[in-house]
Parts: structure tokens; C-alpha cells; sequence
């Protein structure tokens, strides 16, 4: 069985009948006292986020986890069809485990997806960027830095003034954030 010292970002582990995943954790040493772990973590099959505090040296059950590639076929209901590149076995994914992400999710994707020991999907990331196009924007107003515009699937994002309708933006799936504009 694993410890406090073992835990890091992205970790997997089970508290309390619950699987939940390490999103950020501090090291607090007080004054005096033992040190204590606090962790900020999102459960699995809920989504919930919850701030969990461990002292130094506490016993901890970390689950081990396989990543695989997976391409995105479709939607089905609250899961995603997808398929291992590997065997083309086709999976059903809950869209729950990808988080505010699922927004860019575009058809033939290819997902990262982890899976615990028992091949139950824990979690899923996206490509990190997403090439879309501006399809709405405001006019620009010089006394502000940036303004906001709508891309494909109707997603709202903050941009610099010279975007304009037509262009081709790279945006961070994680933060839903303006990286740059794609030149065709």
C-alpha cells in the first residue's frame, strides 16, 4: 500500500469507497505538528471536486491505471463510441470523465483514455489544442485588449481585436483558451 509521499498530479486513488483523481495537492508544514498533504481532487463517476487533507506518512490506496489511444466514432446518449486503434474494438465511454473539455470533441478525434485494472474507463483528455473557425465576433473596442467570438459548435472564447469572422484559431482545450491564429 502506497503513502502520502507517493501521491502526485494526475494520480488515481480510492478514499472512502470513492475513486477519485489527484487534480493539485500542497505540502503544508506548520509550525509544529506533523506536515499534512491537501488535496484537491474530482471524483470519477460523479465529477464532483473535493478538497481531501492526509497527514505526512498516512497509508493511501493508489489504483494503477493503462492509458490507450482511442478514436472518437460518435455520440451515443451519455457516452462516446470509440474505438482501440490497436484492435478496433469499439468501447462505450461515459462523457462525464472528459470534463468541460467535451465541447471541442470533434467526430475521429483520438482520445487519451485510462482505464483502471478492472478496463473500467477512469478518465479522458482531448488533444491539447483544436483548430476551429470563428464563425460570430463582436466589433472590437480600442479601449479593451480583447473581445469575444464564437467558433464552431458555438463555443465562446476570448480573442485579441484583429480576429475576425473566417479566421482560423488554435485553442487550448483545457483552459478553453485563445493560443493563436492559424495561418491557412
Amino acid at each position: 500500500m502506497a503513502t502520502t509521499s507517493d501521491i502526485s498530479k494526475g494520480a488515481f486513488f480510492r478514499h472512502e469507497n470513492e475513486l477519485l483523481k489527484v487534480l493539485d495537492y500542497d505540502h503544508i508544514t506548520p509550525g509544529k505538528g506533523n506536515a499534512i498533504y491537501s488535496l484537491k481532487c474530482r471524483n470519477v463517476e460523479t465529477g464532483k471536486q473535493s478538497e481531501i487533507r492526509f497527514r505526512s506518512g498516512e497509508k493511501i490506496d493508489l489504483i494503477r491505471v493503462d492509458e490507450l489511444e482511442m478514436q472518437f466514432i460518435y455520440a451515443e446518449n451519455e457516452f462516446l463510441v470509440c474505438m482501440n486503434q490497436e484492435t478496433f474494438e469499439q468501447i462505450h465511454i461515459p462523457k462525464i470523465i472528459f470534463g468541460e473539455a467535451i465541447q471541442f470533441l470533434q467526430e475521429g478525434m483520438v482520445l487519451t483514455i485510462r482505464f483502471d485494472d478492472n478496463e473500467k474507463p477512469l478518465n479522458g483528455d482531448l488533444p491539447k489544442y483544436v483548430e476551429l473557425v470563428v464563425t460570430y465576433t463582436e466589433d472590437g473596442n480600442k479601449t479593451k485588449l480583447l473581445k469575444t467570438a464564437e467558433v464552431e459548435g458555438g463555443i465562446t472564447v476570448q480573442v485579441p481585436l484583429f480576429v475576425s469572422i473566417g479566421d482560423k484559431l488554435k485553442i487550448n482545450t483545457e483552459t478553453s483558451e485563445y493560443v493563436e491564429r492559424v495561418m491557412k
